[in-house]
């Protein structure tokens, strides 16, 4: 009896021998392997803080989703610590779409690897597609830069088979359609306001010319009720107009105005202007969505019939006068620059001129800190338009009518510093944006 005891003990024992070393040799592997993959893991993550900064100027973009769906490089705050600076400049195409130009300019590491890539967007596309393709655009200029970093082995290039080219006809003969409608109710207890508007326009812009059509039409209401006193102020107007340019070359172009006009607010019943026009940029204009300084003349010849008599006892008369404008439009690395200086008169009495400034700058002056100012500023002495009767209290305190005046202005200014962590490559879209929602809609 002990002989069977003692054997089934030693049976017993080798059996949880065995079954140890199996559960051993399992645990190794897979520690093993969980191990390998870790080091894979860090390997990658090591590498990957190694990856290209970027510092992405797109006014428009949706950085977010950039962020999330290019992940092989650094994003930082700071345009002068990224290796790689992005910027992103947009002009409306002839079908109404958008013009994306992607520039690439390589510093530190990658100084002088600069290219340019392009992506259209048509007027029909939706945002998430526009936001799909802009980033596709920066996903293939960004290539030229991983393939001389360590992570271009971890990244893989599809090529997409183009479709056989067809000839493509137009029925539309390039021109574009659009309407527009929109409208804006808010109360309270004492007040309603309300307004409504509507457009109608026709393009058709080609390499050798460009057509434009417009017509607008707005009014708008304030209700007040104070007591039994209830006051209503309205406001309306209208435009219809035209143009029509021919290109001239890589810096000229000529072309015409017709502009129809009627307006309460400056005692304009109708009025009709033909204006033809010349313009010069000292910059080609295929570098007009970087930089442009053009100079705009226009000769106006217009009638206009006044709704009261003004204070120049007018109801109606026929004007011809002038104007030049000069512009400067620059978005470089430092900042964006926008100034536009117009001086106008009247032939029948050159005292009967305005001159007008605006300007919008907005610069990146050391690391962190931004700088804007934005502001306009006019001399006014051409208000042919004032009525004689003047203007009553309501409609001065709401505006509805233009008072007489030898200035306008308006300033605005800002500063913003950021400091602290570099990269900004993280996204969390938790919480929102509290009370507005997250969603942007913009309208043109």
């Amino acid at each position: 009896m002990s002989h069977h005891y003692f054997h089934r003990k030693g049976l017993n024992l080798l059996s949880f021998r065995l079954i140890f070393i199996v559960f051993c040799l399992i645990f190794s592997l897979k520690f093993w392997a969980q191990e390998k993959a870790g080091s894979q893991v860090a390997e990658i993550e090591e590498l990957k803080k190694l990856a290209p900064r970027i510092y992405l100027d797109c006014s428009g973009c949706d950085l977010d989703y950039i962020r999330t769906e290019i992940t092989f490089v650094n994003y930082v705050r700071d345009r002068k610590e990224a290796q790689i600076y992005i910027l992103v400049t947009t002009q409306r195409t002839g079908g109404g779409g958008r013009e994306y130009t992607l520039t690439f300019m390589g510093q530190q590491d990658f100084q002088g690897i600069d290219l340019v890539h392009k992506y259209f967007s048509s007027q029909t596309d939706t945002v998430d597609e526009i936001r799909e393709g802009l980033t596709s655009a920066l996903k293939v200029g960004l290539m030229t830069y991983m393939a001389r970093t360590p992570l271009r082995r971890y990244l893989a290039v599809n090529y997409l088979p183009e479709a056989k080219p067809q000839e493509i006809k137009d029925k539309w003969n390039y021109w574009v359609f659009n309407l527009r409608g929109n409208g804006n109710f808010s109360g309270e207890s004492n007040y309603r306001y309300d307004s409504m508007s509507t457009t109608l326009s026709a393009s058709r812009t080609t390499t050798a010319s460009k057509v434009r059509l417009s017509f607008y039409y707005s009014r708008s209401r304030n209700t007040y009720n104070y007591g039994n006193l209830k006051i209503t102020s309205q406001s309306k107007s209208g435009s219809l107009s035209a143009l029509y340019v021919w290109s001239l070359g890589e810096h000229w172009s000529a072309g015409g105005y017709f502009d129809g006009y009627s307006s309460t607010y400056e005692n304009i019943k109708n009025s009709l202007t033909l204006a033809p026009a010349i313009e010069y940029n000292f910059f080609p204009y295929s570098q007009a969505s970087r930089r442009q300084l053009r100079l705009l003349y226009r000769l106006n010849f217009r009638t206009v019939r006044y709704r009261e008599e003004t204070i120049y006892e007018k109801i109606k008369e026929n004007l011809l006068s002038q104007s030049l404008a000069l512009t400067l439009d620059l978005k470089e690395k430092l900042g964006t620059v926008s100034v536009s200086l117009t001086g106008s008169h009247y032939f029948h009495d050159f005292r009967k001129n305005r001159l007008t400034l605006y300007g919008m700058v907005n610069l990146f002056l050391f690391k962190g800190f931004s700088f804007y100012i934005l502001g306009s500023g006019s001399r006014i002495h051409d208000q042919l338009s004032l009525a004689r009767r003047g203007a009553s209290l309501e409609e001065i305190l709401l505006r509805r009518r233009q008072l007489e005046t030898s200035y306008s202005y308006f300033v605005s200014i800002g500063f913003s510093y950021t400091f602290g962590s570099l990269f900004a490559n993280v996204v969390n879209p938790r919480f929102g944006s509290e009370g507005g929602g997250g969603v942007r809609i913009e309208v043109y």
